[in-house]
């Protein structure tokens, strides 16, 4: 079926019929549907609002000498450090600027960039904590366990989701020189451990196969995959099996990385080198499985932390990173499709109304923040209504958590408010945005099948472009299907550069044919004072 679209006073729609007249066409259903996509276009907008609060009140804090953020405004006010500041808190400061203010996205940003490849490369290009006051390292020492962890930790939850989003960038440039460094400093992480549990060795593990993984696909170098490949036979067909040989699995962060690296791995192998999937099948699948058995409540979700040998539950607490792990449970499901893993979703889903304000780190933004975006990743891929109003619950209760300052805790976890925040807000419009963007602009979408209604308003006149999304999984990374996996960005409704789409004035009803690479790239929308939009 072809998709054509209705550009129309403050609303945009697009429908599957190309000859109905579309003020005949607006039924009861449809109508509701536009004032839900208002309603969308009001939260995306309050989104962003927050989120560039969010921006605005860190770089208050910047060190004026520098520019860089401090790792938070308490303890280590004097630092900026690769595995939280670098990694959590500037990477969605980043990226809340490249939808809300495109010349701080290519100022301070940008210099920030700048400030810290200069100022804290170490061990070539891998980074080390940086100290203002002393205007050089914190440490005179060095740690290479700590520079590894930093690094790991800046790619995968930093750079990687924005290379995810951006594509090429200086961003994306930055995370591989480092990549290639760092393969001259480890090959698979171990020994090095912050608790006595070598929480760390698996988190870095997790985290280099989530980043091999996809970076394998987007740069097509052998190399990447078969790094992966090696720490993927350390943990599957060594004797360090999550479940079988380790006495103590992290299923919250900082230790269900390697569960959704793995997964990954078993994915990308699949496409790659289906000989290395068949050896992995049996170990992973006794993995997962082991995991389902010991490491849930009764409502579905994991624990913190087990002993998966015994079945012990070493810490009760429900992980607010419950969806990290479905995750990897679900991207293995879209190739072998083992109903017990597609299960385990849904039986978390008859359960999320239960955990309503729920405290899931003592009170944190953070909790909330991973929390959520776990269900939209499912949700994404599973929709259910349950799931859809549960989200707009809690993300109020995050919300409400920021201070007049912007400010949300005052610490890098702040970054993951914005990033969370971000995702929320392409579901509401369903992947599209604004340039320029101002914060009386409403921009909202719902999707009715292969029809996407669009509602856009603002306050007072303006112009610019609106864009569409495109499937970044492919043009981005150029992965061979759309994995779930952590700290990406869902696609809602991409663009097919390479079709025609139809775009109708719903006041005028003048048809103006698009190709899909021009609805990317951006069309030009004008808002009059009468609020009314005009097409170029």
């Amino acid at each position: 079926m072809r998709i054509y679209l209705f550009l129309i006073t403050g609303i945009l729609s697009i429908v599957g019929c190309k000859d109905a007249h579309p003020a005949k066409m607006m039924s009861a259903a449809d109508s509701l549907l536009l004032a839900k996509a208002h309603e969308n276009a009001i939260l995306a907008n309050e989104g962003f609002i927050r989120s560039g609060k969010f921006v605005h009140g860190w770089l208050e804090m910047a060190d004026p000498e520098s520019g860089l953020i401090p790792r938070n405004l308490e303890a280590d006010t004097d630092i900026w450090n690769a595995k939280d500041a670098a990694a959590d808190n500037y990477p969605f400061m980043v990226l809340t600027s490249f939808f809300t203010d495109q010349n701080l996205f290519d100022g301070a940003m940008l210099d920030m960039l700048h400030a810290e490849k200069k100022l804290t490369s170490r061990v070539n290009t891998l980074p080390d904590t940086y100290s203002f006051s002393k205007k050089d390292f914190q440490n005179e020492k060095l740690n290479m366990a700590e520079i590894i962890f930093g690094t790991s930790e800046y790619i995968k939850d930093g750079l990687l989701p924005l290379t995810e989003w951006l594509g090429q960038s200086p961003w994306s440039d930055r995370m591989l020189e480092m990549l290639y460094d760092l393969k001259k400093e480890v090959n698979v992480a171990d020994g090095i451990s912050r608790d006595g549990s070598n929480a760390t060795r698996e988190e870095v593990n997790g985290e280099l196969l989530q980043i091999l993984s996809r970076i394998y696909w987007m740069t097509g170098d052998e190399k990447f995959l078969d790094w992966a490949i090696t720490i993927g036979d350390y943990y599957l067909l060594g004797d360090h099996h999550p479940t079988k040989n380790l006495e103590y699995l992290r299923l919250r962060d900082h230790g269900c990385e390697l569960i959704s690296g793995l997964c990954e791995l078993y994915v990308s192998t699949s496409f790659a080198r289906p000989e290395k999937r068949e050896a992995y099948r049996k170990p992973f699948h006794e993995m997962l499985d082991r995991i389902l058995e010991v490491g849930r409540n009764g409502d579905g979700l994991f624990y913190d932390a087990i002993n998966p040998q015994t079945g012990e539950i070493v810490q009760e607490r429900p992980a607010d990173n419950w969806g990290y792990t479905l995750n990897g449970f679900y991207a293995v499901y879209m190739l072998d499709k083992d109903p017990k893993y597609k299960e385990a979703i849904l039986k978390i889903y008859s359960n999320l109304n239960k955990y309503i304000n729920f405290d899931w780190e003592k009170g944190s933004a953070d909790g909330y923040a991973d929390a959520i975006e776990g269900a939209l990743n499912m949700y994404n891929r599973i929709p259910d209504p349950t799931v859809a109003k549960w989200m707009d619950s809690e993300i109020n209760v995050m919300w409400a958590m920021q201070q007049e300052s912007g400010i949300i805790e005052g610490w890098h976890g702040d970054g993951n408010f914005a990033r969370t925040t971000i995702m929320y807000n392409l579901w509401k419009s369903k992947g599209l945005y604004v340039k320029p963007w101002r914060d009386d602009l409403l921009l909202g979408a719902e999707q009715k099948g292969d029809s996407l209604l669009i509602s856009i308003k603002s306050e007072k006149p303006w112009k610019g472009k609106l864009y569409f999304d495109k499937p970044r999984h492919k043009t981005n990374m150029k992965l061979p299907m759309d994995w779930a996996r952590i700290n990406q960005f869902p696609e809602w409704f991409t663009a097919d550069k390479d079709r025609e789409y139809t775009l109708q004035d719903y006041d005028q009803y003048e048809l103006t044919k698009y190709p899909g690479n021009q609805l990317i790239d951006g069309i030009d929308i004008e808002i009059e004072d009468n609020k009314r939009m005009v097409v170029y």
